[in-house]
């Protein structure tokens, strides 16, 4: 999936929270908080796949 969304703060717990709200929101997490090199700490999330929609369709038989 293309679309991505972050959450970047100073601290884990921040951090977290902000990965929790899009979970609420109804994202998947893809990244849980990770600290980077310069100090802050990243998480992503992606949209959940719509519901009913059809990823692989299937021949019809008959």
């Amino acid at each position: 999936m293309a679309i991505r969304y972050g959450v970047q703060a100073d601290s884990q717990n921040e951090c977290a929270e902000g990965l929790a709200k899009l979970v609420d929101a109804g994202m998947l997490p893809i990244m849980l908080p990770t600290l980077l090199s310069d100090g802050r700490w990243l998480a992503r999330a992606v949209p959940a796949p719509a519901s009913g929609r059809v990823a692989v369709s299937e021949p019809a038989e008959g």
